[in-house]
């Protein structure tokens, strides 16, 4: 499967973004899948997952309540909307993909390109 993350940008602080991931190939909708982010100068880290058929969500303890994740199968797009940005949200966001639930980067196969979130104070 192919990932490709888009809807990036500049956003002043309070503001929202919302990130979208289309997955092609081989169909995404058996996957469970998630988000990741990667502040500058630090490792990747876990933002959000989503099982495959949406019924399950995962966030990063820091994130619950700013940040949702969502996904539609009928359209092979999962997205995360990110409200109240802070500062310290700043990252290039990738998106990823794998069979069962998992917080670990090295847990999956298939990568996005990643998307730069740039969050103005």
């Amino acid at each position: 499967v192919q990932l490709q993350a888009c809807g990036g940008g500049l956003v002043q602080a309070g503001g929202s973004l919302r990130l979208s991931c289309a997955a092609s190939g081989r169909t995404s909708s058996g996957y469970y899948m998630a988000w990741f982010r990667q502040p500058p100068g630090k490792e990747r880290e876990f933002v959000a997952g989503i099982s495959w058929n949406g019924g399950s969500t995962y966030y990063a303890d820091s994130l619950k309540g700013r940040f949702t994740i969502s996904r539609d199968n009928a359209k092979n797009t999962m997205y995360l909307q990110m409200n109240s940005l802070k500062s310290e949200d700043t990252a290039v966001y990738y998106c990823a993909a794998r069979f069962g639930t998992s917080r670990a980067v090295g847990a999956f196969p298939y990568w996005g390109q990643g998307t730069q979130v740039t969050v103005s104070s």
